[in-house]
């Protein structure tokens, strides 16, 4: 009896011990330099829990300020199950993008993308090559001639819809214009019952993509891999069906397509499913977001909304009544519109935006960056009162004389930077410009309790209705 007791104790004790020697390798990894400073928190959570509670979203978040203060710009941690450093040393941020290519993701994310052919995310060739075929479709001249006349429609009949009822959700609404362009685009024409299936898998698609990696019934990441699926088995029926039928694909399908049929055949048709997936996944998870969380700062600012409707109110009056669509030139003259977009960019961009996994160790200073760690850095500059003044002031006059169509600087970084440059940059601000366009045409009001939050997405946990008044419709004699 005794020894059996013994033996238990010589059990436990090892447990315990090897438990201690993983717990110590964990909060000391290895590296073959020095390691910037920081913890790692609890064993495979990290410090995931503190990282994603809900902020102000107009903020840096109360985790980041804290590390910041003890640690100083540069610190590591582990998040989402991974070892993570984070920086918010803008030139740090800068070099990051320019020389590493690979992009810096989640387990979750990776996931919900595709672990081993998504083409945004893995082969640096493959990511060069669907680059190039999302900038024929998003680049400007792309814009000009094929996307902006769809937009305006879509914008122009959902405002109307929303202001019969009174009220309209921004985000959702959004959401909505995304989907049904993109659709078109890509899809072409579709039978009503399958655009209604596709509309509906999008709307109720998981919202969120930074979790925790476990994939067990229930947890997120197995919700999102069960919605993947669903909606890579609807696109790819639709595409064969279309196939098979001889029908007519969008335009930036038949792009695709053409290279599918053609000699090269340099896409499968897996790929080309899990293309357009992707495509669509990373369309409708942002533009909205932001473009809610932009109305919201309108809302709040009533001289800025002021100076919107005034514009916009000359844009209508220049249309004579046979002229009802916006034109490439209208978009242009919207000087005070893009301001705004800007501003909104730049003061909602509290996330970080170069993402980067680099495939060597990197030194910077006494510190070493090892390879395969993910790289997160913040746009630190964006809040900087040496290159803003009043950062964490809403003024969209600070951008007059300055190049509106910038979509990136030293400074200015709201799409990343580097060879992984969000390609649907001007498509966002094309959209965000042509809604506000039309909700300027109407009275509207945002309510003061709808607030903007972040969970690393943006959120709008009391919605982000806006409501159009009676005598709705906005008129010259207004004074705008």
């Amino acid at each position: 009896m005794v020894d059996v007791y013994n033996l238990w104790i010589v059990i436990v004790s090892l447990i315990v011990v090897k438990l201690c020697h993983l717990i110590y390798q964990w909060s000391n990894p290895k590296c073959n330099g020095k390691l910037p400073p920081g913890t790692m928190g609890y064993p495979i959570i990290g410090e995931t829990i503190e990282f994603m509670k809900h902020h102000d979203a107009l903020q840096f978040s109360t985790f980041l300020k804290k590390r910041v203060l003890r640690h100083g710009p540069v610190f590591r941690t582990s998040l989402f199950g991974g070892k993570v450093i984070i920086s918010m040393d803008n030139e740090l941020n800068m070099e990051m993008a320019k020389t590493n290519r690979t992009p810096g993701i989640t387990k979750s994310i990776a996931r919900l993308f595709g672990e081993d052919n998504n083409l945004f995310l893995q082969s640096t060739e493959s990511h060069k090559h669907v680059r190039n075929l999302t900038i024929q479709m998003l680049g400007s001249q792309s814009l000009k001639l094929r996307i902006m006349e769809n937009i305006d429609l879509l914008a122009r009949t959902h405002m109307e819809e929303g202001s019969r009822n009174g009220s309209l959700d921004v985000k959702e609404t959004t959401s909505k214009i995304l989907i049904e362009c993109l659709a078109n685009k890509v899809m072409g024409e579709m039978e009503p019952e399958a655009a209604k299936k596709l509309a509906i898998c999008w709307r109720y698609f998981p919202s969120g993509w930074f979790r925790l990696p476990f994939n067990f019934p229930g947890s997120g990441v197995y919700n999102m891999m069960k919605a993947r699926k669903r909606m890579k088995k609807l696109l790819k029926e639709e595409v064969l069906k279309k196939r098979e039928a001889g029908e007519e694909f969008g335009e930036f399908f038949k792009t695709i397509f053409g290279e599918i049929e053609g000699e090269k055949e340099t896409m499968s048709m897996e790929n080309l499913i899990e293309y357009i997936y992707t495509f669509f996944v990373i369309a409708n998870e942002t533009t909205p977001r932001i473009l809610a969380a932009t109305v919201k700062l309108i809302s709040e600012n009533p001289k800025v909304k002021q100076e919107l409707q005034r514009e916009h109110a000359i844009i209508f009056g220049n249309k004579s009544e046979n002229e009802s669509g916006l034109t490439w030139e209208d978009y242009k003259s919207m000087t005070f519109t893009n301001m705004v977009i800007n501003e909104s960019l730049r003061i909602s961009t509290t996330v970080p935006v170069i993402l980067r996994k680099p495939d060597h160790d990197i030194e910077v200073g006494d510190y070493t960056i090892p390879a395969g760690w993910n790289f997160m850095g913040y746009p630190s500059a964006h809040f900087d009162p040496k290159k803003y003044e009043d950062p964490l002031v809403f003024n969209p006059w600070r951008w007059k004389g300055k190049d509106l169509d910038a979509i990136v600087s030293k400074n200015y970084i709201p799409f990343g930077a580097g060879p992984r440059l969000c390609v649907g940059a001007y498509f966002a601000k094309l959209l965000m410009a042509i809604f506000l366009h039309h909700l300027c045409r109407y009275r509207w009001s945002m309510k003061a309790e709808v607030t903007v939050t972040r969970s690393y997405m943006l959120m709008f946990p009391r919605g982000c209705d806006v409501q159009f008044s009676k005598d709705t419709h906005v008129h010259d004699s207004d004074g705008y």
